[in-house]
């Protein structure tokens, strides 16, 4: 059975941009993207675990501020060195003006 979990309200992320989530001890990171569409992923960088929160967003990109490793935040898919190991993503609902995530279920 799926556990959805509110993570913030739609409004406390800006279009193409990203804030993190603590929640029982893991760090997430939640994306706005340009098209207004919310996503999920693991909150720390594949390579040297720095807060993705801190990182830029380009599009469908999370940049991490030490490396510039670079993430599709949709997919979690790792695009540039020196990450190569991908992020795990997290579905994500709306309701009432809120940002629900799903933890059961990664991939």
């Amino acid at each position: 059975m799926p556990s959805w979990i509110d993570a913030c309200a739609t409004d406390d992320i800006e279009e193409e941009d990203v804030i993190r989530f603590d929640h029982d001890g893991a760090v997430f990171a939640i994306y706005r993207s340009p098209d207004d569409r919310f996503y999920c992923t693991d909150g720390l960088c594949t390579h040297e675990k720095v807060s993705l929160a801190d990182g830029l967003v380009m599009d469908e990109i999370i940049e991490c501020p030490k490396h510039n490793a670079r993430f599709d935040y949709r997919t979690g898919e790792a695009k540039a060195a020196p990450v190569c190991v991908n992020l795990r993503t997290y579905a994500t609902k709306i309701e009432n003006g809120r940002v629900l995530i799903e933890l059961m279920g990664a991939q």
